[in-house]
């Protein structure tokens, strides 16, 4: 049975075919994203999308969609397909569609009449390129194809709307032209493998709607540019290339690029396969930097998920080298001992409190695949992060005398559950927070052991990790509840059930004994876990949401009082097999492979950013989320080793 394919049935169906997502991403930053229908509902959609020096290294959509037309016996029949107000769809191209397959990239087939047409596309791996091959199948007469690109030169979170500035000349290059709409952007180049005429007939198409950002209750009515279109005669069996790129392309070299490219995929025919895939599609490199993008198609770089998702992103690939150049490009962002949230180009805001010791528990993961002297070469990041937690750095950040780690100004949240609604924190999280204290006692440990007993180092540190145990269980545990509090601040302890706990049970140094874990994950699997990982919140809770639904602000103040984040499951898991061993097999090998019927939903052979609390899990955030894939890379491999 195909493991990703999609028949006519399902295809015409727009409220099936528009609420799954396609993805392909290069490892020069660009991406190319839309429906298996064919139909862009989101804003962050379009067939190139480019991180623009020019424009602060953020993502812009250059070109948003390419409609083909079929031309015989002087009728048209165009297969693309844009939404318009009410349930208006112009042209309906996707009645023409026949099957989608996204197992060998993305491959659809229409039939018009006796015309069979296949149409593929791929996004060059080093550059700013897509390519879209077009094959005509099948035809009883003489046939023309038109291609009509639809432009937008905009910023992902913006909307393009017709105006005066706009630039309608085009310069003629080998086989197309190159168009620039504004000032400041790069030029496209738009060009066909075979002699094509073009039409110059500039036009703006209005109000095209995005339905899922209609949903979200944000902006979502777009006018697009159309500078003409490309005209060409092609043979049965024969194949053109048209090419949209921000650099000029020979076309005689076209067919063998897309080929040469093809090669390079790993084929979606498995659920591994998939989660493969995925991983390599967050890697990104430009210029002296490696990084991992947070998810797809809104995030960017972000330190705390960079930490978090490398281990499985790159590691359970064995791709040693990916991971230490990633490592090694964050560490030149360390600053005051912090590792920036959100990489922007001549931005750094440091308030992710945990980020640092993510780093440490990367370096940990490192070790388990790799002979490396940790203390050798990252001596000096980690003499920096010890000393600014132990002195204090920004966002209110330091050790207290008991040793725990204080976090958090007002209206400033620093640990990864950050969500704000109307300016305010949904969960400030203010004083020690659970996760981070777990976490800093691991990280405590393992550098006092990375330094050795002969280290100057050690000799000033080595009572530290008794004090922050005696501390970390007379604040956090609850001894007539059986698990730990959330987070402690003035003598204030929420007792709220949340999986932030769940890290204290998965980390090599644990500040919690045996007995205190079974408790932790006992309490955990009863009221946090689902088929997709762990609730951020207690359904017994009177703050719980269980669906992330609605405007931004309702979304927000949902997305961590019960909404499930699955990168946390990896650590759910590696605590509970710790614990359990081999009878505790069965319940993980269940949840991992409910996962692969995900392949079909949402983000197509990816995994989301998060999905509802309540039953049925729907997905949703990010349709391709870095921490989500990696987290179950991981589980796959722990699987594996027992096995």
């Amino acid at each position: 049975m195909a493991f990703l394919k999609f028949d006519k049935a399902e295809l015409v169906n727009l409220e099936y075919s528009t609420s799954r997502e396609v993805l392909r991403s290069n490892r020069a930053g660009s991406y190319a994203s839309t429906t298996i229908s064919g139909c862009n509902t989101r804003k962050y959609h379009g067939l190139l999308i480019c991180p623009l020096d020019e424009m602060g290294g953020e993502h812009h959509v250059l070109l948003s969609s390419l409609d083909l037309t079929v031309i015989q016996h002087e009728k048209k029949f165009n297969l693309g397909i844009h939404k318009y107000e009410g349930d208006n769809y112009v042209p309906r191209g996707h009645k023409y569609i026949r099957d989608y397959d996204a197992e060998a990239g993305s491959k659809m087939t229409y039939r018009v009449g006796g015309v069979v047409l296949t149409r593929e596309t791929m996004l060059v791996q080093e550059k700013e390129q897509i390519l879209i091959k077009i094959t005509l199948e099948e035809a009883n007469s003489s046939t023309k194809l038109r291609l009509q690109p639809f432009l937008a030169f905009r910023n992902i979170h913006k909307l393009s709307k017709a105006n005066l500035y706009l630039n309608r000349q085009y310069i003629p290059v080998n086989n197309g032209i190159k168009s620039r709409m504004y000032d400041g952007y790069p030029d496209l180049y738009m060009q066909v493998s075979k002699k094509a005429e073009f039409v110059p007939v500039p036009d703006w198409y209005y109000n095209i709607e995005y339905l899922e950002e209609q949903r979200r209750g944000y902006g979502y009515k777009e006018d697009l540019y159309v500078p003409g279109y490309f005209e060409l005669a092609i043979k049965k069996g024969e194949s053109v290339i048209f090419s949209a790129s921000t650099g000029e392309e020979k076309p005689a070299g076209m067919i063998r690029k897309f080929q040469s490219e093809e090669e390079l995929r790993t084929p979606l025919d498995s659920f591994r396969n998939c989660l493969l895939n995925s991983a390599q599609q967050f890697i990104l490199r430009r210029g002296d930097n490696t990084d991992i993008i947070a998810g797809f198609p809104w995030y960017g770089v972000r330190g705390r998920d960079t930490f978090i998702a490398l281990p499985g992103i790159t590691l359970t690939l064995g791709d040693v080298k990916t991971a230490t150049e990633v490592i090694n490009t964050m560490i030149r962002r360390l600053k005051d001992g912090l590792f920036p949230h959100t990489v922007r180009k001549g931005h750094q805001f440091c308030n992710a409190i945990d980020a640092p010791l993510w780093f440490v528990w990367t370096l940990q993961q490192l070790e388990q695949y790799i002979d490396i002297d940790i203390w050798k070469h990252y001596r000096k990041q980690l003499l920096e992060i010890m000393d600014n937690y132990i002195k204090g750095t920004s966002c209110g950040i330091s050790m207290d005398d008991n040793g725990l780690i204080t976090g958090g100004e007002e209206g400033i949240p620093v640990t990864w559950m950050d969500a704000s609604a109307k300016g305010h924190a949904v969960t400030l999280r203010k004083g020690y927070a659970v996760e981070v204290n777990a976490l800093w006692y691991n990280a405590v440990q393992q550098v006092l052991s990375w330094a050795g007993k002969g280290s100057a180092f050690y000799k000033k540190w080595k009572d530290l990790p008794e004090k922050i145990e005696v501390s970390f269980v007379k604040e956090f545990w609850l001894q007539d509840l059986g698990y730990l509090a959330d987070y402690v601040n003035n003598g204030y302890k929420d007792i709220s059930v949340r999986p932030n706990q769940v890290i204290a049970t998965s980390l090599n140094f644990s500040p919690v004994s045996k007995e205190m874990k079974k408790n932790i994950l006992d309490v955990v699997k009863s009221e946090l876990l689902t088929p997709k990982g762990l609730r951020t919140l207690s359904p017994k809770n009177v703050n719980y949401r269980g669906s992330y639904k609605g405007n931004q602000e309702q979304r927000d103040r949902s997305l961590h009082q019960g909404i499930v984040h699955p990168w946390l499951l990896e650590h759910f898991v590696r605590g509970y097999l710790d614990l359990y061993k081999r009878s505790g097999l069965n319940m993980i090998e269940q949840i991992y492979a409910g996962f692969e019927a995900d392949m079909t939903e949402y983000g197509i052979g990816t995994i989301s950013e998060l999905y509802d609390g309540n039953p049925p899990h729907d997905p949703s955030g990010a349709i391709s989320f870095a921490g989500s894939v990696a987290s179950l890379l991981r589980i796959g491999e722990m699987i594996d080793k027992f096995n």
